[in-house]
């Protein structure tokens, strides 16, 4: 039997469904591959047994095969390993970024490649064009779903051989198209959150691998407020989950989490939602990723993004020796957050991007004690 051109990565949900269902009607001679990332920790959480159950089902309703792979270890000790040492070092991962450019654009097109496969595909949103060695990574049309800031790692030779077949599409026509082909997946919800997480309260997960350490909340001011139960279980501008009541000398309005000062296990909070102690200009990177291989120029303007789904932010980029960034934003940016990635873009071009390390707000300042009372 001739091996597949193309090998589908099949999450079991409708978006793979449909890339998978787009390629084999394309004529494209295409094969299912089903991905355990995450073994089962018998917690009764984990969904990858229905997961798998819907990706056979779809395949088996294309009529194509579909093969399976576990990765579980590769991915705790590639993607988890590395989501609790940041956490436990007070900075907030982003392990989506981590599985696509370890796991699924690694571990899955080298499994494919094995399969006798020339390149995979995905149920992301969003596009490549170019051709060899100058391969692009754009947004996908559908701007509320486009996907590229987790895809930003990704580089040329991953992007030669990936396709991304709902890239032009908006979601309500892939749903469509599922429920015309009598996709199982047609009605399935989409997953949200961290996957190994899933439906399950995420401070307690993360306090079977981090236990608690409780400490105090401050002020900015340094007036002590409440107790926490671990600075790692929050991030910046966070609002639930602090249980601050009516704190005596204050007004009754809600509190948002503004600093983290590791070193003293201290959560520093203030009740306004753009509190001074929350907002920055300047964002300061580890050494950055670049889709092309190279940045633009040492110093140059464009548009970035510090969390998913945020409005294109106009800012200027400088390229240090070491490849890091400092990036100077046009206007304030509200909780921009360690750890997380900084996304750059050129209009729908992704051009790369970097780990968040530091910014200039005063609580971050305060923090590194930079900044004197």
């Amino acid at each position: 039997m001739k091996a597949p051109r193309t090998i589908v990565g099949m999450s079991g949900g409708v978006d793979s469904s449909v890339a998978a269902l787009l390629l084999r009607e394309a004529g494209e001679p295409v094969a299912g591959l089903f991905m355990q990332n995450w073994a089962d920790d018998g917690s009764g959480d984990c969904r990858a047994a229905d997961d798998r159950r819907d990706a056979v089902a779809v395949c088996g309703r294309l009529g194509i095969p579909i093969h399976f792979r576990d990765f579980s270890a590769e991915y705790w000790q590639e993607v988890f390993e590395h989501f609790l040492a940041e956490y436990a070092a007070g900075r907030t991962p982003n392990p989506d970024v981590l599985c696509n450019r370890e796991v699924k654009f690694k571990h899955f097109l080298d499994a494919a490649r094995e399969l006798g496969a020339e390149r995979i595909a995905t149920g992301h949103y969003a596009r490549i064009d170019g051709d060899s060695g100058d391969w692009r990574l754009l947004r996908a049309r559908d701007r509320d779903k486009d996907q590229s800031y987790f895809l930003h790692q990704l580089g040329q030779s991953q992007l030669a051989a990936t396709a991304f077949p709902l890239g032009e599409l908006p979601k309500r026509d892939v749903r469509a198209i599922a429920r015309d082909a009598g996709l199982p997946t047609a009605a399935k919800k989409d997953s949200t959150g961290i996957c190994f997480i899933g439906e399950r309260d995420f401070r307690s997960f993360l306090a079977r691998y981090l236990p608690a350490r409780p400490g105090e909340i401050h002020t900015p001011d340094g007036r002590v407020v409440g107790e926490h139960p671990g600075v790692f279980y929050f991030t910046l501008g966070q609002r639930e989950g602090l249980q601050l009541g009516g704190v005596r000398g204050f007004a009754p309005a809600p509190w948002y989490v503004v600093g983290k000062d590791v070193p003293r296990n201290v959560l520093v909070v203030d009740q306004q939602r753009d509190s001074r102690w929350l907002m920055s200009t300047t964002t300061r990177t580890e050494a950055a990723h670049w889709i092309a291989g190279a940045p633009p120029a040492r110093r140059f303007a464009c548009t970035a993004q510090t969390r998913y789904r945020q409005q294109d932010q106009a800012c200027e980029v400088a390229v240090a020796a070491d490849g890091s960034l400092e990036v100077v934003f046009a206007q304030p940016q509200r909780a921009v957050t360690p750890g997380q990635s900084l996304v750059l873009y050129r209009g729908d071009i992704c051009l790369g991007g970097a780990v968040i390390a530091a910014t200039d707000t005063p609580a971050a300042e305060a923090a590194a004690g930079k900044l004197r009372a």
